[in-house]
């Protein structure tokens, strides 16, 4: 096959590995700069180059698109599903994962489990709004937020409201959510690629911190899925539409909580806390996805 990754940087863990596992296959690869890529859009004719030369031949794409380029990252991703070329993670899912308000409103409509959630634009129901998810302590995080960015622990509701009054300042998008407070700083990380958990690991956040994510500090050892865990993270990738996607968990009194749907999760933290080569099943899993998007569908016989 050969294989497009949509990545800002070739020198990142993630993308290296990527390229490393693929072409230990036999695949030929090619990292590009999303925000390089440029379209032609035209009726039936789709074009895309890369500093001056047209992008043909690929058949598969790994979006690795980051928060800040969602919008220019996923019309790429568009443009090459728009030639046909195969991708575990469409243009649209990535998009839904991406949106965190939209991605729980479309977990909780199936059923999936996830921290108690409001969302309000005017001031003057804030005060009702708190009342509706209960008792503090709240967590307030922004709707596009990554890393552990732009979310914080309110412990008091007077905190909130201060917290949610500077937030509406800066004319952010922000959800509102309860604390989990048994699953004491900790949550886990499934990465899920096709119908399987590949890999897992449980994250710790530092001391002083209720944030467990490793770019914020935290620590990460592998970590054994209850049977409930693991269909509870499969059914949300398959929500979200995703065929590779890190599933983060709460481990609650009332079982596996949903916190976020990430589709371009890192590779660094779960290969080294899980030993297991998460880039080989990525690049297996297209092979397995190309070949039966190549396949000719069957005619229905004809009755006689």
């Amino acid at each position: 096959m050969k294989i497009a990754i949509l990545s800002r940087n070739a020198r990142l863990y993630s993308t290296l590995r990527l390229v490393e596992a693929a072409r230990a296959r036999g695949h030929s690869v090619r990292v590009l700069d999303p925000l390089r890529c440029y379209m032609r859009i035209a009726a039936g004719a789709f074009e895309i180059h890369c500093k001056g030369r047209a992008l043909r031949g690929f058949d598969a794409v790994i979006p690795r698109i980051g928060a800040s380029i969602t919008f220019y990252g996923t019309a790429v991703v568009r443009q090459f599903e728009m030639m046909g070329v195969y991708t575990p993670n469409s243009s649209d899912a990535i998009l839904r994962a991406r949106d965190k308000l939209r991605s729980l409103q479309l977990l909780a409509r199936e059923g999936i489990e996830l921290p108690v959630t409001v969302f309000g634009d005017n001031p003057d129901d804030t005060r009702d709004l708190l009342t509706m998810l209960g008792e503090p302590p709240h967590v307030i995080k922004l709707n596009e937020g990554a890393q552990g960015q732009g979310v914080m622990l309110a412990e008091k509701r007077g905190a909130a409201l201060g917290m949610i009054e500077a937030f509406r300042s800066l004319y952010a998008n922000f959800l509102v959510q309860e604390f989990i407070r048994e699953a004491d700083g900790a949550d886990l990380r499934c990465f899920v690629v096709g119908d399987e958990v590949v890999a897992a690991m449980r994250r710790q956040a530092p001391e002083g911190d209720f944030r467990a994510n490793i770019h914020r500090g935290g620590s990460a050892t592998a970590v054994t899925l209850s049977a409930t865990e693991r269909e509870t993270a499969l059914r949300a990738a398959r929500v979200m539409g995703l065929g590779v996607a890190g599933v983060d968990l709460l481990r609650s009194a009332r079982g596996p909580l949903v916190l976020e749907v990430n589709s371009s999760p890192g590779l660094e933290g779960i290969e080294a806390a899980s030993g297991v080569d998460v880039a080989g099943a990525i690049v297996e899993y297209l092979q397995r996805g190309r070949g039966a998007a190549a396949r000719p569908r069957r005619r229905p016989a004809r009755k006689k």
